[in-house]
């Protein structure tokens, strides 16, 4: 392709508008979420406690706003004062939920269009990644982890209110602690994160900002089809056991190990001579 028909196509990416398209993607991967989060007894819990069920699942949609806000002491319900994007939301939760035969959520399951939510919800998570470390940048301009942090935290809201949307389903489950088992998106963010801040802050990335961000999306977009379509879940695993085995005491605690071992093994030795 032609140089500059790419960085047109990069800049033609940067300035898409998220609303309503890329929202209404977005919500509905959201309610899947809660959906299949809640298991076969789904449809029996949404009839029994339909609030419960929207206060969950609008904690997940706007989870990356909350969160941050309260990070950086704005306030807490902000991200809700966009009334047509909340009524997009809650649309499509009825939708999912509460429409005749299910087919609100047999049409959202349904492979080409779950695809096709799945590449627009990564161009959304982009966005959002990109916009929470603006935003940081602006509040505190020579503060790079604080925008890494926020940047993060914007790409994978949800994660970080596992254990609080569940209880308000009723469900208590403590080791679900995004910190603890941190998942590939929340990895992908801090990475995205730490490109943007680079590009921004410093020299050390030269290319045109349309093209990192294309990158950063088509970054996003390639794993989540290849989860989807091929069950690679988590490609930083390799990585991160190798960073482990080498910096976090991985070697040396199999050291220990076998030479453990090989001591347990002469002092067999020498008591079998003794005997």
């Amino acid at each position: 392709m032609d140089p500059e028909a790419f960085l047109d196509i990069a800049n033609q990416v940067t300035k898409l508008k998220m609303f309503p398209y890329f929202d209404i993607a977005y919500c509905v991967l959201c309610a899947l979420s809660v959906r299949e989060d809640l298991g076969n007894g789904s449809q029996t819990f949404s009839r029994k406690h339909p609030l419960a069920c929207w206060l969950s699942y609008m904690l997940v949609v706007f989870a990356g706003g909350m969160v941050c806000n309260a990070l950086l002491a704005e306030p807490i319900l902000a991200p809700l004062k966009n009334t047509p994007q909340v009524l997009v939301a809650c649309l499509v939760w009825y939708v999912i939920f509460y429409t005749p035969v299910d087919i609100g959520y047999k049409l959202a399951k349904f492979l080409p269009i779950k695809i096709v939510c799945s590449a627009m919800k990564e161009v959304y998570r982009c966005k959002k990644v990109y916009d929470g470390v603006s935003h940081a940048a602006k509040l505190y301009p020579n503060a790079f982890l604080i925008m890494i942090i926020i940047g993060t935290i914007k790409g994978n809201g949800a994660g970080f209110v596992r254990l609080f949307e569940r209880l308000i389903r009723g469900v208590w489950t403590p080791t679900a602690m995004e910190f603890m088992q941190p998942s590939f998106y929340t990895k992908a963010s801090l990475v995205a994160s730490i490109i943007f801040v680079l590009d921004k802050k410093t020299d050390l990335i030269s290319a045109p900002h349309a093209l990192v961000y294309f990158g950063i999306v088509i970054f996003f977009v390639y794993f989540k089809l290849s989860s989807i379509l091929l069950g690679i879940h988590d490609p930083f695993v390799p990585f991160e056991n190798l960073l482990c085995a080498l910096f976090f005491g991985g070697i040396w605690d199999s050291m220990a190990k076998i030479m453990g071992r090989g001591q347990i093994k002469e002092e067999a030795k020498d008591a079998k001579k003794t005997n």
